[in-house]
């Protein structure tokens, strides 16, 4: 493994921008991808969120065009993203490691002025940034072209997918140059669907599994809050922002109008909160990101699409205020924290209707949950309770009738003197006859007291 930049021969402009952001040893990404794709390799590349994935694809492709200028022709390398988060965060990297040089990037996603993201194309940058919706929208209309594409890179390609762009990707793709490199990263490569993209992205792919989605992060601790309902986990929501010790804390709701009610409810307690979710407008997310980027405030409240490519540093809490649906997810968001070797805290708050949903995220990701609790704001919720064992199933109707007979009293056995007897009028004898007060009968009197024959 590559222990420095220096290793990979990269153009010296290249290197004081790295300098500049404080990159000196690359990460296991970097260091298996970038000679890769130097040499002009496709790869489908698994790597979780926070990896370093970023730059391991963009320092290839800068080399290339500082390397190999061009001053002609339409855009070089394509950069395909999810959300407009994710292609701004790219976009800013961007502009840093490539400070030092002439390179150009633009950026075209839905929510901004189609007249501004038209002049970007006719510029022609050298690397574009896009979601797959908006820039169908300018290759079917002409206003965008691919045929002279050298790199087509997809990124979170297991979001999209999960997003619905799969057949605006697949249709980007036929319009892209077939004589290019094509890169495809994603959290888990066993995504459903994500087969028919890469049979017509890659061709003879290398794949490079770097810290698989569901391994654990070694610089995350994570833990968990009983609670006993919504009003309970904003009071220990609460405690924990005024208490726990941090620079930017990020937290987790399932749904947009619960990201709005807690906003509401901290903002109330004079909390420093933002809420971002997908129905704000590109320059009010801009807004909201900008709070956060300059500190105004330092907790954001997010949904999971929302905050899907956010890359803050100095993110040191994340917290599930609602419990996601899905390990995956579970892994995106605790990954915001934990990044560059620093130590991260992701505490989760779970009620009685997710405890199920927490064991099948610890299985499945083989994680381990620290319990925690709050001293006065303990929850009467422990846990479920323990069920008894179940009784043993009834027997079987042979088994049945067996056991009947067996519990059933032995018949006194029959003797075949009493049988003769049936119907016969009993005639005690003399010493029953004398204790009974009877005079006993002669033998004569006893023959005519037997019953006529027939």
């Amino acid at each position: 493994m590559n222990t420095h930049f220096s290793e990979f021969l990269l153009p010296d402009a290249l290197m004081r921008g790295l300098a500049n952001e404080g990159y000196t040893t690359p990460t296991p990404v970097q260091a298996q991808v970038i000679p890769l794709a130097m040499d002009g390799v496709d790869l489908l590349v698994s790597a979780a969120t926070g990896s370093g994935k970023t730059a391991a694809f963009l320092l290839p492709i800068m080399q290339r065009f500082i390397d190999v200028p061009r001053h002609d022709g339409s855009t070089r390398a394509l950069i395909l993203v999810p959300t407009r988060e994710l292609a701004r965060q790219i976009h800013i990297h961007f502009m840093r490691l490539g400070s030092y040089t002439r390179l150009t990037s633009g950026v075209i996603t839905g929510g901004e002025s189609k007249a501004h993201q038209i002049a970007t194309l006719r510029k022609n940058p050298e690397i574009l940034v896009a979601t797959p919706g908006r820039l169908l929208e300018f290759l079917e209309t002409g206003q965008a072209n691919l045929r002279d594409l050298e790199f087509l890179v997809l990124d979170e390609a297991d979001r999209m997918l999960d997003m619905g762009f799969a057949d605006d990707v697949l249709a980007i793709i036929r319009y892209s140059r077939p004589e290019r490199q094509s890169l495809l990263f994603s959290a888990t490569l066993e995504q459903r669907g994500l087969s028919q993209i890469t049979e017509r992205l890659l061709r003879d792919p290398q794949r490079v599994d770097v810290d698989p989605v569901r391994q654990q992060h070694p610089d995350i601790a994570h833990c968990m809050l009983l609670s006993d309902g919504l009003e309970h986990k904003q009071q220990q929501l609460l405690w924990l922002l005024r208490h726990e010790t941090y620079e930017k804390a990020l937290i987790f709701t399932n749904t947009r109008e619960g990201a709005v009610a807690l906003g509401n409810f901290l903002q109330g307690q004079q909390q420093r909160v933002a809420v971002l979710h997908g129905e704000l407008d590109q320059r009010e997310r801009n807004r909201v990101m900008g709070l956060l980027h300059s500190g105004r405030v330092n907790t954001l409240i997010a949904t999971d699409l929302a905050a899907r490519g956010i890359d803050v540093p100095g993110v040191q809490r994340v917290f599930n205020f609602d419990l996601p649906r899905r390990g995956d997810d579970y892994l995106h968001r605790t990954g915001r924290t934990g990044r560059a070797g620093e130590a991260g805290v992701a505490i989760s708050l779970v009620g009685p209707p997710e405890w199920n949903r927490m064991e099948s995220i610890a299985r499945y990701l083989n994680l381990t949950f620290e319990p925690r609790e709050i001293e006065g704001l303990k929850a009467s919720f422990k846990g479920p309770t323990k069920r008894n064992k179940p009784s043993k199933p009834a027997a079987t109707s042979g088994k049945r009738k067996s056991t009947a007979a067996a519990e059933e009293k032995p018949r006194k056995k029959e003797r075949l003197r009493d049988r003769k007897n049936i119907g016969k009028r009993r005639v005690p004898t003399s010493a029953k006859a004398q204790e009974a007060g009877h005079a006993p009968l002669t033998r004569r009197a006893r023959e005519h007291a037997k019953p006529d024959a027939d």
